[in-house]
């Protein structure tokens, strides 16, 4: 926060030497958007917006440019206005509808995040990798590629699609699933099962050889949290089939870490069991009738 102020401080001593200096006209500059100047009346998306999320959800969702809701560090772009609409709505169709559906509206209203920001591009890292979602404190969730949705009633839509409108979904089913287990945390034993092959190295390693070693993707080995919300995530979005694909897709043999087959499938194995079971005593869901409902709301969307 100092140092902060202490910018804030210096910046303030440049704008005032330079506007003392009487050298620069500036009658015709022109207001910069996202920086006070800019101000528009709310269209038809607005209402809609409103009425679809706001009303019944209390969730707010910004499309409108505002530079300062992400990282001022990164390159973005916003959403077109034209995929905001089809993309807010598969998301209540695949998350929304069937959380509320097995769950109840009250669970739904408690524990989902209350503010949506939507990027149209991705957010590269310095790393080479790419933030596709992020979540703060549980209250908001920033959404980047929405620019790249396309669903099978949208114009240009190619099954090459479908992979970039289920990492939308998983990004969300992952956040959400954040919400869910800092309020009720999941059994201690989780982190025992893959104790020893967490790395922050993940981002050199494919899905299929982390698979090898007992994880659903790469990322979930960066922490045992991500690697609980990751299994939920993908779990929710492949469907009961897709995530017993996975599984048995393994390879016989021994991996860069010395697992073998039988050892990656019973640690996936305890953790599916430990996932169906946390959703079931923490918060009363059946997770195989919300998985199907999830995956079937999904295929509706992409086949």
């Amino acid at each position: 926060m100092k140092r902060i102020n202490a910018c804030f401080i210096m910046l303030a001593v440049v704008l005032i030497s330079a506007c003392s200096s009487g050298e620069d006209d500036l009658s015709g500059v022109q207001d910069i958007p996202g920086l006070g100047g800019d101000t528009w009346v709310p269209g038809s998306l607005d209402k809609w917006l409103h009425d679809t999320m706001t009303v019944p959800y209390n969730i707010e969702v910004k499309y409108k440019w505002d530079q300062f809701e992400f990282d001022v560090t990164k390159t973005l772009v916003p959403p077109r206005e034209e995929v905001v609409m089809p993309a807010i709505r598969a998301i209540k169709k695949v998350w929304i509808d069937t959380y509320i559906s097995e769950a109840g509206s009250l669970f739904f209203k408690k524990y989902s995040p209350k503010f949506f920001v939507l990027s149209g591009s991705a957010s590269w890292n310095d790393n080479g990798t790419i933030t596709l979602g992020t979540a703060e404190g549980g209250r908001k969730v920033v959404m980047y590629l929405l620019n790249d949705f396309r669903t099978k009633d949208m114009p240009g839509y190619s099954k090459g699609d479908s992979a970039t409108v289920k990492q939308i979904f998983h990004v969300i089913e992952h956040e959400f699933g954040h919400i869910l287990h800092q309020t009720i945390m999941y059994p201690v034993e989780f982190k025992k099962i893959c104790a020893g092959y967490y790395t922050g190295n993940w981002n050199n390693i494919s899905d299929w050889e982390a698979n090898r070693d007992g994880f659903v993707t790469a990322y979930a080995m960066s922490n045992e949290n991500d690697d609980f919300v990751e299994m939920v995530s993908i779990m929710l979005i492949e469907g009961r089939a897709g995530f017993d694909r996975i599984v048995a897709a393994i390879p016989d043999g021994i991996s860069d870490n010395g697992s073998t087959k039988a050892q990656a499938v019973d640690r996936l194995r305890q953790k599916e069991a430990m996932v169906v079971s946390y959703f079931k005593t923490s918060y009363g869901i059946d997770f195989y009738s919300l998985q199907s409902k999830t995956r079937k709301a999904i295929e509706e969307l992409l086949y």
